[in-house]
């Protein structure tokens, strides 16, 4: 099941350590491109999200999310629809995800709504920003008119992504609305999404062969540590 693999994976990274330092970290956050998500890796936005805390679910949906509620909103998600985008970490596990959203087909020309979120341990370094710019980028080259965000005033940081980017932001009480106007596609626009998206198809590919390559080395350290142990207990 969906939930089963999710469970297992938040799992895993919960346990994993963490060896990398802080300068280090920056750097693998700076190189990360932005992948385009399909629905194989429904199960793994379910983990990311499962992996909040109640603080942070807060904040992305607007309201304290449940379990059961999460597992919901990404079982509904349409991949063919709308676009979700991901940074893997070197693990291959999502430290932030984006989903652009659009409107029913008659109104999917004019507008998409914009939301984000990000691990705790990869915040502060433009993470939100990127997914953000490359969700743009791909809303321009679908002559999309306007995206926007609708966020709780006191989430500064989804309302300063907004601001930086050029939008306007319009605040109702505990709810900012913020919107963004996007020019019509152009040569240049189309070149970059699809630049982008053959160097994030790539970095994955390799991290998928270097975590096999890791893979395959352990087991091979770990059959020498076997055969060594059977050596010794057979001079004994």
């Amino acid at each position: 099941m969906v939930v089963d693999g999710a469970c297992a994976l938040l799992r895993m990274d919960r346990a994993a350590p963490q060896q990398s330092v802080p300068g280090e970290r920056r750097l693998q956050a700076a190189l990360v491109p932005v992948r385009s998500l399909r629905p194989r890796h429904r199960w793994a936005v379910l983990a990311h999200l499962l992996g909040l805390s109640p603080r942070d679910r807060y904040l992305r949906f607007g309201y304290g999310a449940q379990d059961a509620q999460i597992e919901a909103y990404v079982s509904g998600l349409d991949f063919d629809r709308d676009q979700i985008y991901g940074v893997f970490n070197r693990h291959l596990h999502l430290i932030a995800v984006a989903h652009l959203a659009y409107g029913p087909q008659s109104d999917a020309k004019r507008g998409a709504e914009f939301g984000v979120s990000v691990s705790p341990n990869y915040r502060g370094k433009g993470l939100g920003a990127k997914l953000f710019a490359r969700a743009q980028v791909h809303a321009q080259n679908h002559h999309v008119s306007q995206m926007f965000i609708h966020a709780l005033t006191e989430n500064a940081a989804m309302l300063k992504i907004a601001r930086n980017a050029g939008a306007t932001v319009q605040r109702f009480g505990s709810e900012s609305d913020a919107y963004l106007e996007l020019p019509s596609p152009t040569l240049t626009s189309r070149m970059s999404e699809a630049m982008d998206g053959q160097i994030a198809d790539t970095d994955y590919r390799l991290k998928v062969q270097a975590r096999q390559f890791w893979g395959l080395l352990d087991r091979v350290r770990t059959l020498r540590q076997r055969l060594r142990c059977w050596h010794g207990k057979a001079s004994e």
